[in-house]
């Protein structure tokens, strides 16, 4: 049979389409090709304190050499200028402002609560620690509370999610009850109330914190709770877009709120308190390994997201946002969001087919492997920095900026990285003050930011257990 001219071009036309169908995009093989510049803004450190070194527990061998684990700082909200520190290996310190030889607080391997981080020492452990807005206050509802973060073994409590998929351990909160808020030493009670199972040894539960701006509003009160997508690469148990538990998500509760079925409660303004397809604890979700987040004086969250293997994420929080993990990384797609791809590289972004809110700022692994912490600094000391949020790369060391006016999910702003001095001349912080990594050749910085209640920083480095401050060039 002969076919006509039109046949054949409609023919032609139809198997180009179909072949261009079935094309899948190429994997970007440099996300982000511009480089971070140093800046102009230059600092030194001073030694602050330096806590006692911490012993491992009975744990694998990936666990490092680090002397102390310390994770972050910050101020009591008393207006004494007492300043705790948790060590991941299940202390806590008092020091203050005035730089006091820290001394043990808590040690959670004294209670009788299942402490245990010898399930991956890198991660488990002590993982935050926040005190009740209300905590110096005689009379009102928070009065000498305080709330830490904690890993557990699977066979010690009966988790509120993901009993069944405890594998591996199970991240808890549990609420102290001290007798005197004035004393450098607890004594008194606790009580569990929140757990969470754990299939795998990391990206589990992070930072505890309360809003410092919520005085006389609904938010006052409130306890704010990060959680990384449960672990194991590229997120095998979906939890990233999984709405069912608060993993991979800002969960928000209640603390003092129990109604008699759990020991917590729900607030009545959380995003989705009402939707059943939502844990109601959920506040922000789809985040792979928020480990930290923070807030600046006038309440906004800012979240350190780390990556697979392409992108480090700072994002705003916001009620009911979804930040895309598994299906983005940063602002582009991951091989989940695409289909039919390898995964690992990051893709072209396609049209978005649900809103997604993406970072206000971002770096690749070109420049850094691991967001760790960051603040916006609001101190007096180093006025150029002022307003500026400052973060850290845990494993490179590198200290990173960007401008906080203005900022839009999606449109990444710059970043420029910190001119930091070590005795007498510029140096990077893996270099000077690194240890052993476990993960792969060369020395890792084990970096983490703290806060005073001047709003000044500081360096805390695992290495050597040090805290050293921030201050200006002289």
């Amino acid at each position: 049979m002969k076919l006509s001219f039109s046949t054949i071009v409609t023919v032609m036309v139809f198997s180009f389409t179909i072949s261009a169908a079935e094309r899948k995009p190429e994997p970007i093989g440099d996300p982000i090709p511009s480089k971070i510049e140093k800046g102009e803004i230059r600092v030194a450190l001073e030694n602050f304190v330096r806590v006692p070194e911490t012993a491992e527990s009975a744990s694998p061998v990936q666990t490092n050499s680090a002397y102390a684990r310390i994770q972050y700082m910050t101020p009591l909200p008393d207006d004494s200028g007492r300043l705790v520190i948790n060590d991941l290996r299940g202390v806590l310190y008092l020091t203050d402002e005035d730089g006091s030889e820290p001394a043990v607080y808590l040690d959670l391997r004294d209670e009788d609560v299942d402490f245990d981080d010898s399930t991956f020492p890198n991660e488990t452990g002590l993982a935050g620690v926040a005190f009740h807005p209300n905590f110096a206050i005689e009379g009102q509802p928070g009065f000498g509370k305080f709330y830490t973060a904690y890993s557990a073994p699977s066979d010690s409590g009966i988790a509120n999610y993901l009993e069944g998929k405890a594998d591996n351990h199970e991240s808890v909160i549990r609420e102290w009850s001290t007798l005197n808020p004035e004393a450098n030493v607890f004594v008194g009670t606790s009580r569990e109330i929140f757990r969470m199972g754990q299939f795998d040894q990391n990206h589990n539960i992070g930072t505890l914190a309360f809003n410092p701006a919520s005085a006389g509003t609904s938010d006052h009160g409130m306890l704010y709770v990060s959680f990384g997508d449960g672990g194991g690469a590229n997120d095998p148990q979906e939890f990233g877009q999984s709405t069912s538990e608060p993993m991979s998500s800002i969960m928000r509760i209640d603390p003092l709120g129990s109604d008699g079925e759990i020991a917590y409660g729900i607030p009545s303004d959380n995003p989705f308190v009402d939707n059943e397809n939502f844990a109601p604890e959920i506040w922000a979700y789809g985040l792979r390994h928020p480990q930290a987040f923070s807030f600046d004086i006038d309440g906004t969250m800012y979240i350190c997201d780390i990556g697979q293997t392409q992108i480090e994420e700072v994002n705003i929080g916001q009620a009911g946002a979804n930040y895309g993990w598994r299906v983005r990384e940063g602002t582009f797609s991951t091989a989940f969001g695409i289909g039919g791809v390898r995964p690992n590289p990051v893709y072209p972004k396609p049209v978005d087919e649900q809103p997604f809110t993406y970072p206000v700022a971002q770096f690749d692994h070109d420049e850094g492997n691991a967001i760790s912490s960051g603040f916006v600094y609001r101190g007096s000391s180093i006025p150029e920095l002022s307003g500026k949020f400052v973060f850290t790369d845990m494993v490179t060391g590198r200290v990173f900026y960007i401008d906080t006016e203005n900022l839009v999910p999606g449109e990444p702003a710059e970043i420029l990285e910190l001119r930091i001095e070590f005795f007498g001349q510029e140096r990077n912080v893996a270099d000077a003050l690194g240890f052993p990594n476990t993960y792969s050749r060369g020395n890792r910085a084990g970096l983490r930011l703290g806060i005073d209640s001047q709003g000044e920083l500081y360096f805390l480095t695992k290495g050597d257990g040090r805290v050293r401050k921030i201050v200006p060039i002289t």
